[in-house]
């Protein structure tokens, strides 16, 4: 696996996959945000492609989140906004991509990687994949993927995820909507996304496509609202706090 992590896409009778790699805990650098954001830019718009499945490599965590390597390299609040962007765009382009995005989740997911779940319009997990949102631990707060959160879980849960930076097990995110379906093993989700993505690959993409925007209704102004929640955590992660925790945490 690339030190910088990768993204690899193919597509096979009309399923189109994303995969993204890191070698720490599939954890979300700048440049790996922005390939996501652009493979799901071309696959929107490619036609051979009528279903998406999101995945990462690897038996460990789905996602780590942001890279704290990169946190720690952020110098100033233009710095801070440009990286946080990077979760604004994928959300974006996640959310305003005509496929549904089917995401295959073999473990834990943290931070910006919840974000990532909201996004899709279905999840499919193992039984162990935990999420949490640590965001407040290390002197920030989920503000660019907050909206996407609230909208799929609700303010309650969303509130709750937020303030207390714990796990959360599977059963409560199947609870409160974040996974569709939860399987005891990675070969019963492997075996559930391939079946899902064949159904969806074989549904009408004008119905699906449609039935996306309904799905998603009410986020026409996300552009700007995250990127001004983009420019909230870009400042946040420069203050005295946030450079401890974010040290202690890496």
């Amino acid at each position: 696996m690339s030190e910088q992590g990768r993204v690899d896409t193919h597509c096979e009778s009309g399923v189109g996959t994303i995969t993204f790699s890191h070698p720490k805990g599939n954890s979300l650098p700048g440049t790996l945000l922005a390939q996501l954001a652009d493979a799901f830019h071309k696959m929107g718009a490619d036609a051979a492609v009528r279903v998406i499945v999101l995945r990462s490599e690897g038996n460990g965590a789905f996602c780590a989140g942001a890279s704290f390597a990169e946190l720690k390299s952020i110098s100033d609040a233009a710095a801070g906004k440009k990286f946080f962007l990077g979760f604004a765009n994928l959300i974006i382009a996640m959310i305003r991509c005509p496929k549904f995005i089917v995401t295959r989740v073999q473990g834990k997911t943290v931070g910006g990687g919840v974000g990532i779940l909201a996004a899709s319009d279905l999840v499919v997990a193992t039984k162990d994949s935990a999420v949490r949102l640590s965001e407040l631990a290390v002197g920030i707060g989920p503000f660019v993927v907050g909206p996407v959160i609230e909208k799929k879980i609700g303010l309650a849960a969303f509130s709750a995820l937020a303030a207390d930076a714990g796990w959360r097990d599977a059963a409560w995110s199947e609870r409160h909507g974040l996974h569709s379906f939860v399987h005891e093993s990675v070969d019963a989700v492997d075996s559930s996304v391939a079946a899902l993505a064949a159904r969806l690959a074989a549904s009408n993409p004008d119905a699906m496509s449609r039935l996306k925007r309904v799905f998603w209704e009410g986020t026409e102004k996300w552009d700007s609202l995250l990127a001004q929640r983009a420019a909230e955590s870009g400042e946040l992660v420069l203050s005295e706090f946030a450079r401890k925790a974010i040290a202690s945490f890496s």
